[in-house]
């Protein structure tokens, strides 16, 4: 029998929650991959740490208007599902009868 996808992500999610509740160092945990991701910028940039640091800056700052944008959307969406809710008892649908 397969597992809903669903169920899959929740698993996961449970499974990283309890891993991170059992960690005494974070930022020893998460060293090497900070420093990997500033080694990148830097390989990036050719060497030179001020345009890595731009570098980086432009990557966050491009994380952070994907989730704005993210965010907008999902406002939008909820506006769109709960206005047409509520329109569903006037068409007759779900609680009322046509």
């Amino acid at each position: 029998m397969s597992v809903p996808q669903s169920e899959r992500r929740l698993a996961a999610c449970l499974v990283a929650h309890e891993s991170w509740a059992h960690t005494e160092n974070r930022t020893a945990r998460t060293a090497p991959a900070r420093a990997a991701l500033d080694t990148k910028f830097l390989k990036q940039a050719g060497g030179d740490p001020v345009r890595a640091a731009h570098l980086r800056k432009a990557y966050f700052a491009r994380l952070a208007l994907k989730s704005a944008q993210a965010r907008r959307k999902v406002r939008e969406l909820t506006a769109t599902a709960d206005a047409a809710e509520a329109e569903l008892p006037e068409a007759g649908g779900l609680d009322g009868a046509a």
